[in-house]
């Protein structure tokens, strides 16, 4: 029976999640306490963050005043199949061993699910990725325990019941019902820095307004054109220029910032790597597979500095995830999938002294370096950029012109404007395209029945 403990084998199970992309698959931790030689074993294909569980919950045990059974303890985590990682497991492998020892009630485990690395003094400390966890748990009708420090980032996951608690002697009192375990309230989303103003920027009327379309229409954007013309300065105000997220959107957000382990969470994220960085950290990689910065970008921007100055294959990688806003990462024993749907702003030099076609600096690269430099950028990429930009130089008497009347709250509104009435359209378009559909499928199905009689 789920949660409860059988007297006759010293067996019990505890409800946990493992970590898989933004899914938390349901592991069950059974714990059996058998005669013989004292020994600790943990099975279910741990890797070595969860063999190392044992000393921490054994050190956890004796520093809160419990009693480590003096018997051959096997831990099995189900699925057998399923890898698991990480520290999450401690805190549900510690309370099956209270369970199967008879120092904690087992009746009622069955209703939680926990998730929590111990200290050696038995305190909790949290883990990453506790979102899913929490979705995961509030969709399966349970209730959440996990650490103090987590625990406001996981209960704002709507319909969630997430409790949390300092340390393992407070989490069983809880569970015996001596002292109420406390729900947690949900983190109140730190204020993000203001937005840059689109007022600031002087001059540049074509790429303000190419940053209004693609606002509005969810375009990506290449900015072309010599050292210090604002390329950087335009791209870092289109975040402020989006809608506000769908909760469904900020959700998947926060989900994923929390698989990195980052802090405050903007509502449009503005992920601007350096051109260093490898194809594992731009898309998402490694032995278990992280969100890379397209995936910690989704809802918002992904700016890319310097263009062709990132790897081709690096950049290559971009080309499914801009279509089909996903990426899938395959390994040999598991695949998982993160969201990648975000706005690329890309910025170029038009050659690599930065100066052709500039009418005040002299370029010094020939025709064939120019070429080169250009095709760094491959043909299929350059393709699903929408809007490609040439940026001019700005003169000194650009820069005596006054701000622009329009800041980033007025454009903002008039993108989000267009955004819906071009949706009403669209809507407008399927509901008659549908319609006729049906029309022609009746004078088929008569025209059928006039020649059948």
């Amino acid at each position: 029976m789920d949660g409860a403990k059988d007297h006759a084998t010293d067996y019990a199970m505890v409800y946990s999640r493992a970590s898989a992309g933004l899914d938390a698959p349901l592991v069950r931790v059974e714990t059996h306490l058998a005669n013989g030689l004292p020994a600790f074993q943990v099975v279910g294909m741990p890797e070595t963050a969860v063999r190392e569980s044992r000393d921490r919950v054994r050190s956890a045990l004796l520093t809160s005043c419990f009693a480590f059974p003096q018997r051959r303890i096997t831990v099995n985590l189900a699925p057998a199949d399923l890898p698991k990682g990480g520290s999450r497991f401690d805190l549900p492998i510690a309370l099956g061993i209270l369970a199967a020892s008879g120092q904690l009630p087992a009746a009622g485990l069955g209703a939680w699910e926990f998730i929590g690395e111990l200290a050696l003094d038995g305190g909790l400390r949290p883990v990453p990725g506790v979102v899913p966890v929490s979705i995961a748990t509030a969709d399966a009708g349970r209730r959440l325990a996990l650490p103090e420090a987590a625990a406001g980032e996981a209960a704002r996951v709507p319909g969630s019941r997430v409790f949390c608690a300092p340390d393992l002697l407070s989490l069983c009192a809880g569970l015996r019902g001596t002292r109420p375990l406390q729900p947690a309230t949900a983190a109140m989303a730190a204020a993000p820095p203001p937005a840059p103003d689109l007022a600031e920027v002087i001059g540049q009327p074509g790429a303000r307004r190419a940053l209004e379309i693609a606002a509005a229409g969810g375009h990506h954007l290449l900015f072309t054109g010599p050292p210090g013309t604002g390329k950087t300065m335009l791209a870092s105000r289109l975040p402020g220029l989006l809608p506000p997220p769908e909760p469904r959107l900020a959700l998947e957000t926060l989900a994923l910032h929390s698989l990195a382990s980052r802090g405050s969470v903007p509502d449009r994220p503005f992920r601007a790597p350096h051109h260093s960085a490898t194809a594992a950290a731009l898309v998402g990689g490694g032995s278990v597979p992280r969100p890379g910065e397209i995936s910690l970008a989704h809802g918002g921007v992904l700016f890319l500095d310097e263009l062709p100055e990132f790897g081709r294959h690096t950049l290559d990688m971009l080309r499914e995830p801009l279509e089909a806003g996903r990426v899938t990462l395959a390994r040999a024993r598991h695949r998982v999938s993160f969201p990648a749907r975000f706005q690329l702003v890309a910025a170029m030099n038009p050659c690599p002294c930065g100066y052709d076609g500039d009418p005040d600096h002299a370029c010094r690269c020939t025709p064939e370096q120019v070429n080169r430099y250009r095709q760094r950028v491959s043909g299929p990429l350059l393709d699903r950029i929408d809007l490609q930009i040439d940026i001019p130089p700005v003169t000194p008497a650009d820069l005596a012109l006054p701000p622009a009347p329009e800041g980033t709250a007025e454009a903002a509104a008039l993108s989000h404007a267009t955004a819906m009435e071009q949706l009403e359209k669209e809507h407008h378009l399927r509901v008659r395209a549908a319609a006729a559909v049906h029309r022609r499928s009746s004078r088929g199905s008569v025209g059928g029945h006039t020649s059948a009689s």
